[in-house]
C-alpha cells in the first residue's frame, strides 16, 4: 500500500509549511518578505534620487524625474539587483531562485545600457528630422517621441551599487 505524506506530517517533521510553500506561516497582513521589500525601496529610493542627480546636473527641479525613466542612477538596476541581492542571502547563492533573480538582473541591466539606451538615441534622431519638415508635410505636427529611455553604463552601475546596499541594509535592519 502506497502511503501519503499530508501537511500534518510534513509538520511534525519539523518542516512546518516552508517545505510546502517556500515560507513560514504568516498571520501578518504584510508579512516580512526581505526580497520583495528591498527592491521596492530600492526602486523607490532611486526614483527620488533622479531629482537630485537631475538637479546637479541641469541646476533646475524638476519633481517629474520621480515618474520618468532614464537618468542617475537607474532604477530599474537598482530595483532587480536589490531583488537578487535580497533573495541570494535568504536563500543563499546555490538556490535556484538567486539564479533567476541573477539572470533576470543581467537582463534587465544590459536592456537598459543597451536597448534602450540606443532606442531613446534613435528617439533624438527621429524628432530633429521631424522638427525640419516644412508646416505642410503631414508628420510635422507628430508628437515628439520620448528621448529619455535608456541609461549609460555608469547610470546602471549606480543603480546596481544602490540596489547592493539597500538589500544589506534591509537585511542588517531585520
Amino acid at each position: 500500500m502506497d502511503e501519503v505524506m499530508t501537511a500534518a506530517d510534513v509538520g511534525s517533521l519539523g518542516g512546518g509549511n516552508r517545505a510546502l510553500y517556500g515560507s513560514p506561516p504568516s498571520h501578518n497582513l504584510f508579512p516580512h518578505n526581505l526580497p520583495i521589500f528591498s527592491a521596492f525601496l530600492a526602486f523607490a529610493l532611486a526614483q527620488f534620487l533622479k531629482v537630485f542627480t537631475n538637479w546637479y546636473k541641469e541646476k533646475r527641479w524638476d519633481s517629474k524625474r520621480m515618474i520618468s525613466s532614464g537618468g542617475m542612477p537607474s532604477s530599474h538596476s537598482a530595483t532587480v539587483t536589490a531583488l537578487a541581492v535580497a533573495i541570494g542571502f535568504e536563500e543563499g547563492a546555490g538556490a535556484p531562485a538567486f539564479a533567476i533573480a541573477v539572470v533576470l538582473a543581467c537582463v534587465v541591466m544590459y536592456d537598459a545600457s543597451g536597448v534602450r539606451l540606443h532606442a531613446g538615441r534613435q528617439a533624438e534622431l527621429l524628432n530633429q528630422i521631424v522638427c525640419e519638415f516644412p508646416p505642410e508635410h503631414p508628420l510635422s505636427t507628430v508628437r515628439p517621441l520620448r528621448e529619455l529611455l535608456g541609461h549609460t553604463p555608469i547610470q546602471v552601475a549606480a543603480g546596481g551599487i544602490l540596489g547592493c546596499v539597500v538589500a544589506y541594509l534591509m537585511r542588517s535592519s531585520s
